[in-house]
């Protein structure tokens, strides 16, 4: 690998990520700006190297630290182009090897995406093409979501069909907080939040427990 992309994540504030991850990073980079000529996964304006690896790869890598290595499952609702599901899969493949990422997206092209970048780089994951509304785990899971429904709509589906999760992992945007305030006027939620490293304007928000009032 130049050591000019190596360099690039440590300026971003990955310092303890190995070379050969930041391989498997950069080919799945690869793949994404591949796949977007047919299929719309990014904003063509920002199908660069460069974007890519800061505003989704390392703004998925972020929420790592949330994440239990002794779960045997993470379950990522609405995966679309693979963030943060595929970025989190190629980090456990050096740190867990029996933990898997489940996928569940509803497109069928970003599943099939989903799948040849698994098969690739030889993926612990898992991609199931359906609408999460129909889908249940009564495992003890992490739940990651990024970009896809309201904070809300999220604890809908969990107290449905996820009861036995372990934490939600949730990307909030610049509406975060008054999302949260909201939510909290009908939920009980034992919840910690972390900055963004790649916005000001954003948070991540970690959810251990969650009771409708």
């Amino acid at each position: 690998m130049d050591n000019n992309i190596l360099k690039s994540y440590r300026d971003l504030g990955v310092n303890n990520v190995s070379r050969e991850t930041c391989v498997y990073l950069e080919k799945f980079i690869d793949l994404v700006i591949k796949e977007n000529k047919v299929t719309n996964l990014i904003s063509r304006e920002n199908e660069n190297k460069e974007y890519i690896r800061k505003r989704h790869i390392i703004d998925s890598m972020q929420i790592i630290d949330f994440i239990d290595l002794n779960t045997k499952k993470i379950i990522d609702f609405g995966s679309g182009s693979g963030f943060p599901s595929i970025v989190l899969a190629i980090l456990m493949k050096g740190q867990s090897k029996e933990l898997k990422v489940e996928m569940i997206e509803k497109s069928y092209k970003k599943s099939k995406f989903l799948e040849k970048v698994s098969k690739e780089l030889n993926l612990n994951t898992e991609v199931i093409q359906k609408n999460i509304f129909e889908e249940k785990d009564q495992g003890e899971i992490v739940i990651t979501s990024r970009a896809f429904k309201p904070l809300p709509i999220i604890l809908d589906i969990v107290e449905k069909n996820y009861k036995n999760y372990k934490n939600i992992i949730l990307f909030m945007g610049k509406s975060g907080k008054e999302i949260l305030t909201e939510t909290l006027k009908k939920w009980k939620i034992d919840y910690e939040t972390k900055d963004s490293i790649t916005s000001n304007q954003s948070f991540i928000l970690n959810i251990y427990n969650a009771q409708r009032i």
